[in-house]
């Protein structure tokens, strides 16, 4: 019976020898065969597919012909893929190894929409999120590869949409300072709340948001008693938005941000943190 045992036990250690050694000994295809297989499962929209062999490529052969254009169309393929941390590292990995590269300025914007677009998380795609409400870190990080991209590379085909989304990036970033400005407001934090109004006008007043920022500037200062800088404020809104809502047919400022709210004082005093508010 040991005998038996011992021969069965060995035939099947051989087969499972014998199956590493198959796989360990896998084909390695031809670089051009990686290559194609590899467009034309991007260009069939099979970006998984496509990325498996571009991943192939960089393995077998990272010095090859086709090894700075496997390395672009990595960073699509991931970016296709919703893996917009890979695809910015593809990005990165990218441009330090091809510094000198005329496709350059193609890595620098992919890098720069996959931050634009990280802070959007898959359901944000379904589901309707507040983009300006999120923390702007990878916002920021987008607009610096923009900016570069048109230091750089300002007659780059991919400049002008770089512009655009800078743009949206500064409304994003004044928006998220006025949601925390209205959070102060409801809190009744009217010194927090001018703080962070001034800001917005003082670094974003290109942006839709200044309106809404003199305003909130104008109340908090006649709030705390500061006649002369709601003047100011007011006077600021007059020119360069003559036709808000914040004012009367004949030009009088109307105040309708700071409503008194009736709170227990812990609810007050913790900026909304305990205590309930009152009926």
């Amino acid at each position: 019976m040991r005998s038996v045992f011992r021969v069965i036990l060995l035939a099947s250690l051989a087969l499972v020898l014998s199956g590493c050694a198959s796989k360990s000994q896998e084909e390695v295809l031809p670089e051009k065969s990686y290559y194609e297989s590899a467009r034309e499962a991007m260009n069939s929209g099979n970006f998984s597919e496509a990325e498996r062999n571009l991943d192939f490529l960089e393995t077998y052969y990272p010095f090859g012909r086709y090894a700075e254009q496997a390395q672009l169309d990595l960073i699509y393929a991931r970016y296709q893929n919703l893996d917009l941390e890979g695809a910015r590292a593809a990005a990165d990995r990218f441009l330090r190894l091809n510094p000198q590269s005329e496709h350059a300025d193609y890595a620098l914007y992919l890098r720069g929409v996959a931050s634009y677009n990280l802070d959007i998380s898959l359901a944000g795609r379904y589901f309707p999120i507040d983009v300006s409400a999120r923390d702007p870190g990878e916002q920021r990080q987008a607009f610096q590869d923009f900016s570069t991209l048109l230091n750089r590379y300002p007659d780059s085909e991919y400049a002008a949409d770089a512009r655009q989304r800078m743009i949206a990036i500064r409304n994003r970033m004044a928006d998220l300072e006025l949601q925390s400005a209205r959070y102060y407001i409801k809190r009744e934090a009217y010194l927090a709340a001018n703080n962070r109004a001034r800001y917005v006008f003082e670094n974003f007043s290109t942006t839709p948001a200044a309106e809404e920022a003199l305003i909130i500037l104008a109340e908090t200062y006649q709030f705390m008693g500061l006649e002369g800088a709601a003047n100011d404020a007011i006077q600021l809104l007059a020119i360069n938005f003559p036709k808000s809502e914040a004012f009367t047919a004949d030009m009088q400022f109307q105040p309708s941000r700071l409503k008194p709210q009736n709170r227990s004082l812990l609810n007050v005093v913790t900026f909304g943190l305990f205590g309930d508010e009152e009926d």
